[in-house]
């Protein structure tokens, strides 16, 4: 069945967004070892390849109206007047196009880093980051698999990528230095993405959305030190007007991404009083949070790069994220990374326990037999 016929807004999808590059490709006459850092990581990115299809358990069952399986009191409308004037019927619809909404954007960034990261290959002068650059590739053709799998098979609404992830992503697309792609892309989007995927991996019931999203972000972690590394080496040869470029589209990119999760489209969707919707989704206790916790990986590794001039700091402080500076951005990749082995090891011991359970109901049906 095609995706058409899922979307909310009528979407012609026989069209293509087309975004013209304006940066050349760059070919590599140097074979030699490269750095050593990225050779590790690009190591690391081949060893954790994995199948969607044999990883994840796809025969886990979903509820329509809550596919993530997210507990009310996350609910950032509970209480208020609009919420309780719904009827139940109505309750349940919002809550599975929010979370259609929000999946929907993480498919179509997917989609997103697919693309720059091919674009990455394609651009990068140094040949170590452009082996880096095709695992990557491929680490996001899988998630773009696996998101728009659980979106058709499990929820079956899907929304149209969000104005403001577009607009990024066309920025860094269009840009004449290969450098705007790693920025916008591995520094801002996937910082953000790795943060929302967390945040909703711990928020999660449902042990598919779990599996799923901590899967996804086991391979984002490695994509945002990939970033971080090439980063920090090239920017150390920036001139102050180039450095000053380059504040400038990290704290236009930041108010984009903190702007595009009200989920305006939801509340247009389902004809409720937008701008009403907005405010009580801007000031709630929960999207306050929210918003804080997905600049956590974000601010670290700006800093770490050298991007922290003085429009830099204002712009974090006016969000209230400036003192995420100081967060252990390696504890908090580890973290990412190891969880996925922690679901791993209990699948596992879940499957060795059932097959003892089998064993030994053999052995006492035979026992009963030769008893008998």
């Amino acid at each position: 069945m095609t995706t058409a016929e899922k979307y909310v807004t009528p979407t012609d999808v026989t069209q293509t967004w087309d975004v013209t590059p304006n940066c050349d490709a760059r070919f590599s006459w140097e074979y030699d070892d490269g750095r050593a850092r990225l050779l590790s990581l690009y190591q690391k990115g081949k060893d954790k390849q994995w199948d969607s299809t044999k990883r994840i358990d796809w025969s886990i069952e979903v509820d329509p109206d809550n596919p993530i399986g997210f507990p009310e009191e996350y609910n950032p409308f509970l209480g208020t007047d609009i919420w309780d004037k719904m009827t139940d019927k109505e309750q349940k619809a919002f809550q599975h196009h929010q979370q259609a909404w929000s999946w929907s954007q993480f498919m179509h960034g997917e989609q997103g880093a697919m693309i720059t990261a091919a674009r990455i290959v394609e651009t990068v002068p140094e040949l170590d980051s452009k082996f880096y650059g095709a695992t990557q590739t491929m680490d996001e053709a899988r998630h773009v698999e696996t998101f728009a799998r659980f979106l058709q098979e499990k929820v079956g609404t899907v929304y149209p990528m969000n104005k403001d992830l577009a607009a990024l992503l066309q920025d860094a697309l269009e840009a004449k230095d290969w450098d705007y792609a790693y920025l916008g892309m591995q520094v801002l989007i996937e910082g953000l993405a790795l943060a929302a995927f967390g945040l909703q991996r711990d928020m999660a019931t449902n042990p598919l959305a779990q599996q799923l999203l901590a899967y996804v972000m086991q391979d984002e972690a490695r994509h945002v030190a990939f970033g971080r590394l090439a980063l920090k080496d090239a920017y150390q040869e920036l001139s102050d007007k180039e450095r000053g470029e380059r504040e400038d589209f990290v704290v236009e990119g930041c108010w984009l991404m903190r702007n595009r999760f009200l989920g305006t489209e939801v509340f247009e969707a389902l004809g409720m009083p937008v701008k009403e919707c907005q405010d009580i989704s801007e000031h709630s206790e929960f999207q306050q949070m929210f918003r804080t916790l997905l600049f956590s990986r974000i601010v670290p590794c700006v800093k770490d790069i050298g991007l922290w001039g003085e429009k830099v700091q204002k712009c974090y402080a006016e969000m209230g994220v400036l003192d995420m500076a100081g967060q252990n951005l390696d504890e908090l990749m580890k973290q990412d990374e190891d969880k996925a082995e922690e679901i791993d090891r209990a699948k596992a011991a879940a499957d060795d326990a059932a097959m003892n359970a089998r064993i030994a109901e053999v052995d006492e049906a035979i026992a009963i037999g030769a008893s008998a």
